[in-house]
């Protein structure tokens, strides 16, 4: 007769039962029971990894397929390119002359218009007579000046101005500071012609590039 366990409970009147196997023979069967498991759990992984082999092939066909069908498109698109190879060559050819016509006229200035706008703000009294303009261009750097107290300049405009009075060639220069791209202005030599009472004064300005016109300047810049 078996020994009751510690946490066995004691029965008084049941019915009477007696395990006469030896234990090996219940850690035989223990052991049946886990391998079962195993095996049931190794079948598991193995049905899941075929089903996930299966999927990924399934899968990748699928890849290959729609490969294969845009692989198929690319001739025809091809041939549709092919027809505006032409519109795209005049197109590009359309910004080239964009972009020189920016670079060409990159230091233009408007001569005309600058110089009217010097005359406008000059005594009524007074008469441009000569012009001489030296400017920058988009091949070369204009030079610029040595002395301490002149600004950067992108052109230069030396007038010669008769009156038939007395210049007041500080007031002049004073007027000229309000020119747009004014950089500086230099006095030159008053004369009086006896003859005819006529006084020619000579003044150098120099302009910055706020006076360029910028044509062809692309919106947003």
């Amino acid at each position: 007769m078996s020994r009751l366990g510690k946490n066995d409970e004691l029965l008084i009147g049941g019915e009477p039962r007696v395990d006469l196997l030896p234990p090996e023979v219940h850690q035989e069967r223990a052991a049946k029971v886990v391998r079962r498991h195993l095996g049931l759990g190794v079948i598991g992984v193995v049905a899941i990894m075929l089903v996930s082999a299966g999927a990924a092939t399934a899968l990748a066909m699928q890849a290959q397929q729609q490969l294969a069908y845009e692989q198929s498109l690319t001739p025809g698109l091809v041939a549709e390119q092919s027809k505006y190879v032409e519109v795209r060559e005049v197109q590009g050819d359309v910004d080239k002359v964009k972009a020189a016509q920016q670079v060409g006229v990159s230091t233009e200035i408007d001569w005309k218009k600058y110089l009217e706008g010097v005359q406008a703000i000059l005594p009524a009294s007074v008469t441009i007579e000569t012009v001489a303009v030296d400017s920058a261009t988009p091949l070369a750097i204009y030079a610029q000046p040595t002395a301490p107290l002149q600004g950067p300049r992108v052109a230069t405009v030396g007038f010669t101005a008769t009156s038939t009075v007395l210049p007041d060639v500080p007031d002049w220069l004073t007027s000229l500071a309000t020119l747009p791209g004014f950089a500086d202005a230099l006095p030159g030599s008053v004369a009086l012609d006896e003859t005819t009472g006529i006084y020619t004064a000579t003044i150098t300005m120099h302009v910055n590039d706020a006076a360029f016109a910028e044509r062809f300047i692309t919106e947003g810049k």
